[in-house]
């Protein structure tokens, strides 16, 4: 049984798409994203695979008496990382999917 050619062509888009998100995140994965908290005092760097790849820490945070900003500036610095990291994700995978949203809960290839 031959499908109709409207929905030839359509399987033949989607799988288009599918390559290219393929193609797509195998770069992501190699793209870095780094961000500064605390007005530069530690900076953290991640992957596009959500992979934190280095925490800097200016040294006059290393004091014991700041060890609590440091763990908040940490934490907010790992938190702003990942959340870049997704909007680069999102906007790459919009360029292919020309702006169409993505159902709920999709999530993206080996993410």
């Amino acid at each position: 049984m031959q499908l109709p050619k409207e929905l030839q062509k359509l399987f033949k888009e989607v799988q288009r798409m599918q390559k290219k998100m393929e193609e797509t995140t195998k770069a992501l994965e190699e793209k870095t994203v780094t961000v500064q908290v605390g007005g530069g005092m530690v900076k953290v760097t991640a992957n596009g695979r959500q992979e934190i790849l280095a925490i800097e820490v200016e040294e006059e945070l290393l004091k014991p008496e700041e060890r609590e900003m440091l763990q908040d500036l940490i934490v907010a610095g790992v938190n702003e990382a990942l959340k870049k990291v997704k909007v680069m994700m999102e906007e790459e995978m919009a360029k292919i999917t020309g702006g169409l949203a993505l159902p709920p809960g999709f999530k993206l290839p080996g993410f």
